[in-house]
């Protein structure tokens, strides 16, 4: 949301500007159309919800919290769930990106619960090809706010817990700061991220009404259709034809189609 100096220096040379966020045209000034089109994520329209429960093993109707912190500080992601690994399969399903390092302490972690409550618990070094149906089981999602897990997140309606990297020149923060004053996420600050913060965030589960809100508030902001959005742009400046309005750019980034 906060541009970058070398983002400040190019957005000089563009024809046109495509951002994630609206404050970041606000932040650049007005000398080039600048349009909202979120971020360009995979294709996450038409995931079937219930086919990524299945694949995963994972009951239609059990409740299920993602963590990832992708590559930037895991360690205390993973100290985190470790702290409150037993209290949280009590309840939920807990699918967990631990990273190598965190690995084998995770599947010891898991050896040593009930046996009838381990398979709740699916710690993974590393999600790729499985990521998409892990959003997609998820109802909760622990993260970073890198603007990429924000646009995947938003676009499939998941309310957040979200724990801003706090390395990043106050980017992440600045991300995460938007999404919960939209009513989308909970902001626990990396320095506080343990054990009965974690237990105490995931109570949204047990709050369906809130829960409910913080979906909605989530997919209000998300731009599933970004790539479609910059691309109607750039086949404009290609074809040298005129750009299309920021309302209609929206309304495709949105996936509502260029009709509305």
């Amino acid at each position: 949301m906060i541009p970058g100096r070398s983002v400040r220096v190019t957005a000089g040379l563009a024809s046109a500007i495509a951002v994630s966020f609206p404050e970041t045209c606000a932040a650049l000034g007005g000398g080039r159309p600048c349009f909202e089109t979120g971020t360009p994520i995979r294709d996450t329209r038409g995931v079937d919800r219930l086919a990524a429960r299945e694949r995963l093993g994972i009951p239609a109707g059990g409740r299920v919290l993602l963590v990832f912190g992708g590559s930037q500080a895991v360690r205390r992601f993973n100290a985190a769930v470790a702290e409150a690994l037993p209290r949280l399969v009590e309840r939920i399903h807990l699918i967990h990106v631990t990273g190598d390092e965190g690995y084998a302490a995770a599947l010891a972690a898991r050896g040593r619960l009930p046996a009838d409550v381990q398979a709740r618990y699916r710690p993974e070094p590393y999600l790729r090809d499985e990521m998409l149906a892990a959003l997609a089981a998820a109802d909760l999602v622990l993260g970073r706010a890198g603007s990429s897990t924000l646009a995947e997140v938003t676009a499939l309606g998941l309310p957040m817990i979200v724990v801003p990297y706090p390395h990043a020149a106050g980017h992440q923060r600045a991300n995460a700061v938007r999404l919960v004053e939209a009513g989308a996420a909970r902001l626990i600050e990396d320095e506080d991220l343990d054990g009965p913060a974690l237990l105490a965030a995931a109570a949204i589960l047990d709050d369906p009404a809130t829960h409910a809100a913080m979906s909605a508030a989530a997919r209000g902001l998300g731009r599933p259709a970004a790539a479609d959005a910059v691309a109607t742009l750039l086949v404009a400046l290609a074809e040298r034809r005129p750009l299309p309005d920021a309302g209609t750019v929206a309304r495709i980034a949105r996936g509502e189609g260029m009709g509305g």
